[in-house]
């Protein structure tokens, strides 16, 4: 089943949609009330040991940690992806983000060299090339520029990769977690930019970090002038070293490499550096014979977080709520629709504030389950119109050899026992 195909209550008139609050508003009260109804005829249970205890007092744990009941709740690898760690990614448990913040014990992680401890007393950013006025920046001296916190999403290109030929992760995490969502703190890039003195045939930024891969990504100007962030702090604390500590770059929207890690230098040219792995590595080879190279942005994408394979429904038929995440490299978050017949006629979820520009949106939709198979899909479109295209759709032009870029509709087979498997319709 195409994507052309599915069916839309989009452009079904105002009674239409009328109808469809005033059912989705009965779904939410009678789930309401038939859960009240069980919980009122539940005996209070005893109390439990911990309710007749003392527990253990503060500072026992300097550092806070989460519960031993979460330990589940963690960051996985898939060993036959990579020869070694050192070049390898951990994916966000998505299944466990309750909302559009990833912790930071839960961000994905991606090495070229392994995991480098830079000590920032003698880290040092070296900003050159064709500027008017060279600087080489202690952390002291950087955190002295004016800052900023933005939310802002970070998505590896290859999320989604084993998925081009066929459904093969039976896992939520290991189809979409190499993406996570901060709150970065940091300097604008324009701003240091500014106080360096850009001249004038200066039109490519090379930045590298300081890894033992030197890994370094070209940037054309106009993005570093926009909305690019040299950070040194994470969702209310200083950057793991997992994630660049203690200074890293973040370029909203676009592919999660060119955010480059414990980043020493920005030198500014004339020309882009073509590394090995943008003119190889992430570079698109196409059935027709043509490559695509650049490709910076992160289209539109979505997926329903509950259920999925990691969190079945377990209660069996029902009232539940559907749950998802989604995101673009172009904006924000226009609308989110969810079909639960594969595809065959879609109905609006609602976008959970706040809904903000490159950064994870939270949708929901009530929904009452009656126990037999379904297949549920997310479908994205953000506010320059785009629309989140089907996995058919998408092959049609990237062929089943791709390895980047995507970023198709998930579907979810739901089960009459409440298990969910990873299918594709094609």
């Amino acid at each position: 089943m195409t994507q052309e195909a599915a069916g839309t209550e989009e452009g079904s008139g105002a009674p239409a949609m009328a109808s469809r609050r005033r059912l989705l508003r009965t779904g939410v009260v009678a789930g309401g009330a038939m859960l009240a109804a069980s919980a009122r005829a539940a005996s209070p249970p005893d109390d439990p040991m911990w309710s007749r205890t003392l527990g253990p007092g503060v500072a026992d744990r300097p550092y806070g940690q989460p519960s031993q009941y979460e330990k589940d709740a963690i960051r996985r690898y898939v060993p036959w992806l990579t020869q070694s760690t050192q070049s390898d990614v951990s994916f966000t448990p998505l299944q466990d983000q309750p909302g559009i913040l990833t912790a930071n014990g839960f961000f994905y992680e991606r090495y070229h060299s392994g995991r480098p401890s830079v000590d920032p007393a003698q880290h040092r950013l070296l900003i050159h090339g064709l500027v008017d006025r060279p600087l080489l920046l202690s952390m002291d001296q950087l955190q002295r520029f004016p800052s900023v916190a933005r939310i802002h999403f970070l998505e590896c290109a290859a999320n989604g990769g084993p998925e081009w030929p066929a459904a093969q992760l039976n896992s939520l995490q290991f189809t979409h977690g190499m993406v996570g969502c901060a709150e970065w703190v940091g300097v604008p890039l324009s701003t240091l930019l500014g106080e360096v003195g850009v001249k004038k045939e200066g039109k490519w930024v090379l930045v590298e970090g300081a890894d033992g891969a030197h890994m370094d990504r070209s940037l054309p100007i106009e993005k570093c002038l926009d909305d690019c962030l040299v950070v040194w702090g994470q969702n209310g604390e200083a950057l793991r070293p997992e994630q660049g500590f203690p200074l890293r770059l973040i370029v909203p929207g676009w592919q999660g490499n060119v955010s480059v890690k414990w980043l020493r230098r920005i030198e500014v040219g004339a020309t882009p550096w073509y590394t090995r792995e943008e003119t190889g590595k992430y570079t698109e080879l196409l059935p027709s014979g043509k490559a695509l190279g650049f490709t910076w942005v992160n289209e539109a994408k979505s997926v329903l977080t509950f259920p999925c394979p990691e969190k079945p429904l377990t209660s069996g038929a029902g009232f539940y709520e559907l749950r998802g995440l989604a995101w673009s490299g172009r904006g924000k978050i226009r609308q989110v629709d969810v079909s639960t017949d594969g595809g065959v006629s879609y109905t609006r979820a609602a976008l959970q504030e706040p809904v903000l520009t490159k950064a994870l949106t939270r949708f929901t939709l009530p929904w009452r389950w009656d126990g037999k198979p379904v297949l549920l899909q997310s479908r994205a479109t953000d506010e320059t119109g785009y629309v989140q295209p089907g996995i058919a759709e998408l092959r049609k032009v990237m062929g089943t050899g791709s390895v980047y870029l995507n970023n198709s509709i998930q579907t979810w087979q739901v089960l009459a026992d409440g298990s969910v498997n990873n299918v594709q319709l094609s």
